[in-house]
C-alpha cells in the first residue's frame, strides 16, 4: 500500500513541481513520477529535519507534501542548472 501512495503523491508532486519549474513540457508521467518520489525522499532527508513536519512515509499531511514539493523544486533546479548552466 505504501508504494501506491509513493507513486500517486509522487506524480502529483512531480507534475506540480514541473509546473513551477516550467518543464511540464519536457517531461511525460513518468519522469514527474521520478522526480516527485527522489524530491520527496530529498525533502525528507534536507528540509523535513529543518522544519520539523514528518515525511510522506509518516503519513500524508499538508506539511508533508509541501516538503516533498520543496524537494521536487530543488531537485529540478539542480537538473536545470547542469542542464542548462542556469536555474529557471
Amino acid at each position: 500500500m505504501g508504494f501506491l501512495i509513493w507513486l500517486i503523491v509522487g506524480g502529483i508532486v512531480g507534475w506540480l513541481a514541473s509546473l513551477i519549474m516550467r518543464t511540464d513540457g519536457q517531461q511525460g508521467i513518468l519522469l514527474n513520477v521520478i522526480v516527485g518520489i527522489i524530491g520527496a525522499f530529498l525533502g525528507g532527508w534536507l528540509i523535513s529535519p529543518l522544519v520539523g513536519t514528518g515525511t510522506i512515509n509518516e503519513g500524508i499531511s499538508i506539511g508533508s507534501v509541501l516538503v516533498s514539493l520543496v524537494g521536487a523544486v530543488i531537485l529540478l533546479a539542480i537538473v536545470n542548472l547542469f542542464r542548462r548552466g542556469r536555474v529557471r
